[in-house]
Parts: structure tokens; C-alpha cells; sequence
């Protein structure tokens, strides 16, 4: 009904992030074109890399809110924490809240299993504190990775137009964001879906495979599932990771050529190409497929020279003041 359901298969036995190949990966990314900038051309993730990896919807209404003053504002002036109580039917201790943000133990310690011979309002209040954990760890974490925002109350109390959001589309502008933040120097930790681009990256990029990961099923995330790359130093494999880079050539991408029914409906397929943006909450960010065409299976074109108006307009006006 959420439009969550691979997500949560995905969670049952999910995998471990190899930080030293991500890092060198991200090394790559370069926020003005939310593209990875390799030696044979341009790469990223799209939204058909988002549907095929984690099976979310990529079309629908965009995922976005009021958070200012969020205690006052949300549903028509409700305190926050009376309509978690009365969605959920508990509340949190003082010492498991920082803000507006749950501590993920409190959830885990709290809903960890749902009684048996539960009645259905009990369920129910199980299936929101599960999906507010699977959206807050799974796809919108931040750099603390323990804490789950009450951002999502207004959309788990209405969990039959749950399944009518673009659950892709949002995860992939936050992924965008988070890359693009990291790309700061000052900024150390890398947040977001991060399972979505180590998977991407696996897919795209068979030189990184692991070994013994042959059999896969929907979605394709799932292939790697129970991946630990283990705890070797991090810096010289850094190193190599940057290596094999720089030696990457367009023959070691591949293009994906891979058949769902779920995702190849021709309203999904067509956003696939669109040059558009990515919405959630206050985080926009460009679905720019036309600098990597190649990965449609396509022929990237060479760059036409724009006519920069406000450069004309700068050097112009210069011209004026200074003749």
C-alpha cells in the first residue's frame, strides 16, 4: 500500500557499505552537474537506476512539507507530539528526543515485533512506526544515522495514499545532496541512501564487483545482500580504489539491460529521460540524464556552446563604466 514493499525485503538482510570504494567515488562527484567526472565522460545515478536498485516508485506526488514551526503547523495546528501519541499510542521518553528527532532504539525497543492477536489499530500503529523507521534509516538518513524525524506523521497517518508519493524520485535528491554537501571539504560524513549508490556502483561497474555474488533476484540491490567488505586499512585501499579509477575506460560501464514489469510501464520509463527536478522537502536538485546518455545505451552528443546572457549582459554593462 506504501509503495515500500522492496524497500522492506531489501531490509530483511541488508548490506555493508564499503567506505573506501564510495569515498573514491564521491571524490568524483562535482555538484554543478550532479554528475561523477571520470576519464572516458560523465556518469550518475538516474531515477531508472533508483527503480531497478530499490524497486520505488519514480513517478507521483512529490514528498514535501511545512517545517517551520513544525509543532504548531502540522495537521491544521495539532501539537507534534499529541498526534504521534495518538498515531503510535506512546510517546517517547524526554531523554530519546533531540528536537523533533526519535532515537532509533527507542522504535526498535518499542515496535520490534507486533503481538500476536493484535487488532487492526494495533497493526496499524506497528506499520507507521516500521515505515518511519525504514524511511529515517533506509533512505533518509542523516549523518548521525540514529535518529528518526516525526517529519513523516503526516504521511504514515494516512497510510492508503501512501503508495501515491514519488518515493524515488526523493531519495534520489537526497542522495544528490548529500554528495554535493560532502564535496565540501570541512564535511567528513557522507549520509543519504547510501546502499543505492554502492549498488549502482557494483552494477555499472562490474571491475568493483564482489566475488561469489553471481544470483540475483528483484530488486537488484537484492543481489548483494549479506555483502560485508571487511575492515582492512581504509587508506591504501582508498588508494587503489582511485587507481582503478583513473584507468576505468567506457567499455567497463555497462548499460542496463535488465526486464520488470513493475518499472517498465511507460509512464515510468518515460521519466527515465526527463530532464527535471527532484524534490524533497526544501531539497531541489536536477535529474540531469542529458550529460550521460550512454548509460540509455545511447550516443552523447559534444557540447554545444551556450550564449552566457548574463556574461554578455556583465561585460556589457563593464563597457558602459569603463569605455
Amino acid at each position: 500500500m506504501a509503495g515500500l514493499y522492496h524497500l522492506a525485503r531489501l531490509n530483511d538482510r541488508w548490506f555493508r557499505l564499503d567506505e573506501p570504494l564510495v569515498s573514491a567515488f564521491v571524490e568524483r562527484w562535482r555538484p554543478e552537474t550532479h554528475t561523477f567526472h571520470m576519464s572516458f565522460g560523465e556518469c550518475t545515478i538516474t531515477l531508472q537506476d533508483v527503480a531497478y536498485q530499490l524497486g520505488l516508485p519514480v513517478d507521483g506526488r512529490y514528498v514535501s512539507g511545512f517545517l517551520t514551526d513544525f509543532h504548531v503547523y502540522i495537521d491544521g495546528g495539532r501539537p507534534a507530539w499529541q498526534w504521534f501519541h495518538e498515531l503510535l499510542g506512546v510517546l517517547p521518553l524526554a531523554n530519546q528526543i533531540q528536537k523533533f528527532a526519535v532515537n532509533c532504539t527507542w522504535f526498535q525497543e518499542t515496535f520490534g515485533e507486533c503481538p500476536e492477536g493484535a487488532d487492526e489499530e494495533t497493526v496499524r500503529r506497528f506499520a507507521r512506526a516500521y515505515i518511519m523507521m525504514l524511511l529515517g534509516t533506509q533512505l533518509f538518513a542523516d549523518k548521525s544515522g540514529n535518529r528518526i524525524h516525526i517529519r513523516w506523521l503526516p504521511f504514515v497517518a494516512r497510510l492508503e495514499e501512501m503508495g501515491s508519493y514519488n518515493w524515488g524520485s526523493a531519495a534520489l535528491a537526497w542522495l544528490y545532496r548529500c554528495m554535493c554537501r560532502v564535496a565540501n571539504r570541512h564535511v567528513v560524513k557522507l549520509a543519504g541512501p547510501l546502499q543505492l549508490l554502492q549498488s549502482w556502483i557494483f552494477w555499472r561497474f562490474p571491475g568493483f564487483r564482489p566475488a561469489g555474488y553471481d544470483a540475483f533476484s528483484w530488486p537488484l540491490a537484492s543481489r548483494w545482500s549479506g555483502y560485508n567488505p571487511g575492515i582492512s586499512e581504509k587508506g591504501p585501499r582508498v588508494q587503489m580504489a582511485r587507481l582503478k579509477i583513473d584507468l576505468l575506460q567506457a567499455r567497463d560501464v555497462n548499460v542496463l539491460q535488465v526486464v520488470h514489469p513493475e518499472v517498465l510501464e511507460p509512464r515510468h520509463t518515460m521519466l527515465w529521460w526527463c530532464v527535471t527536478s527532484l524534490i524533497y522537502f526544501a531539497v531541489v536538485e536536477w535529474h540531469q540524464v542529458d550529460r550521460v546518455l550512454p548509460q540509455f545505451g545511447g550516443v552523447q552528443p559534444p557540447p554545444h556552446p551556450a550564449l552566457n546572457i548574463d556574461f554578455l549582459m556583465s561585460q556589457e554593462a563593464s563597457e558602459r563604466l569603463c569605455p
